[in-house]
């Protein structure tokens, strides 16, 4: 059910209005300024804390100002979502604030913990129904049972008054920067519906103000419709960061984006994990993948910056702390510290020894070793993990591997090797 009404834009008075709505209901989240990336790019960097909403994002704010607005019939009929995350929350939540009975469909393989938060949210007024394997499973079928029941689908983007929900982040952050106005905003872009709301609010508030939307790099939905000048499904996406990987965004979202938006920039998955790590040693701060997205931007707008008043927009820090190790390896992987190989190992003894002691540097860590002995062959190989201290040491590394006969391949460049042997 695609709305594909393109001529929608959100007004002012309509972002009040739903701003009234949300009143002790969203929380005005702080906007504080961040000394370590201020210092680091020499400009005065603000962050929009969405990541304290009591949901811990700004899904909140669509979703209440959606399901306040339904009919009475609407309301009787009840209301269906489908979300692995962010938005079921948000949606569970209303749902109990409005006392509207609700049902949301999530893919079977969502993690307990998000269930569970979404369950303690609406209590007695959702019911979740775990369908599929994927979100599109889960999507087709509250589709299918709106269309069986007549229930209403609450769309986590492409939806009005969802995108005018959320361009109250916008209204608050043009009211906490009356003294300071803003020169760029870098905003996180999913579906679309936070940056096409808060850029509409700037637009009319603060027109000066550069809006920069923020991509992961494997799914560059906003970045690829807008060079192609029509809303664009991507065949493929990596899914890593799932608060912000669609295959296309919202038709309203992109009708709007394309006019508001000055710049779409995409962030490799891996920066976006050094920076979930850096904000969590430097600055105590949890954030999910997609709530890194605007900080993870910063760099490459380093010069432009420069001096400026910049606000980022911490989307959410719904992060399953068993991911940890996979964000470690992801950052590791991107700074070209971690690297895999395929060692080739002579069958005699004290060969391994050789490899430890000749081989590798002082400051290089063993961290993978897979390695099965053959009976009869001249060469046993190994796939090994080596993390080092300096990209630098890699160069050395691989021809002390090739003078000595053990080098058997890198994998880190070959990414469907890598995939099946790590």
């Amino acid at each position: 059910m695609e709305n594909t009404t393109t001529t929608y834009k959100p007004t002012l008075q309509a972002v009040e209005d739903a701003a009234e709505k949300l009143k002790g209901v969203a929380s005005v989240t702080p906007l504080i300024k961040n000394s370590q990336y201020s210092k680091q790019f020499g400009a005065n960097i603000y962050f929009k804390r969405e990541d304290l909403q009591e949901v811990r994002s700004y899904k909140i704010r669509g979703a209440y100002n959606k399901i306040s607005s339904l009919s009475p019939t609407q309301i009787e009929n009840e209301i269906v979502c489908a979300s692995a995350g962010n938005h079921a929350q948000g949606v569970a939540i209303s749902c109990k604030l409005l006392k509207i009975k609700g049902t949301i469909f999530m893919p079977s393989p969502t993690p307990n913990q998000k269930i569970e938060q979404v369950k303690m949210f609406g209590e007695d007024y959702i019911d979740v129904v775990l369908v599929g394997d994927t979100f599109d499973d889960a999507y087709y079928a509250a589709m299918t049972e709106c269309e069986r029941l007549s229930k209403t689908f609450i769309h986590p983007f492409d939806d009005e008054k969802v995108i005018e929900g959320q361009a109250t982040v916008g209204l608050e952050i043009i009211d906490q920067t009356k003294a300071h106005p803003i020169d760029y905003v870098f905003v996180p872009i999913g579906g679309g519906g936070l940056s096409a709301g808060l850029s509409s609010v700037f637009k009319v508030l603060s027109p000066q103000t550069r809006i920069i939307g923020v991509e992961p790099k494997g799914a560059p939905s906003m970045q690829t419709s807008i060079k192609n000048n029509r809303n664009t499904t991507l065949k493929s996406i990596e899914n890593f960061v799932d608060g912000a990987a669609v295959k296309r965004v919202g038709d309203l979202n992109f009708a709007i984006c394309k006019e508001n938006l000055h710049d779409v920039a995409t962030v490799a998955e891996g920066k976006i994990c050094q920076t979930i790590l850096e904000l969590y040693n430097k600055d105590a701060i949890v954030v999910e993948p997609a709530g890194a997205l605007s900080l993870s931007a910063l760099e490459q707008y380093a010069d432009d910056i420069k001096g400026k008043n910049v606000v980022c927009v911490i989307s959410g820090s719904n992060n399953d702390i068993t991911r940890t190790p996979e964000i470690k390896e992801r950052a590791l992987l991107y700074a070209n510290l971690k690297h895999y190989f395929i060692i080739k190992f002579p069958q005699r003894a004290g060969a391994l020894r050789e490899f430890v002691v000749e081989i590798l540097g002082p400051t290089d860590d063993i961290t993978h070793f897979e390695y099965t002995k053959k009976v009869n062959r001249e060469n046993d190989v190994a796939v090994v993990g080596l993390e080092l201290k300096h990209p630098s040491d890699l160069d050395p590394l691989i021809t002390k591997m090739k003078l000595h006969n053990f080098f058997g391949d890198y994998l880190n460049d070959k990414p469907d090797l890598f995939q099946f042997l790590i």
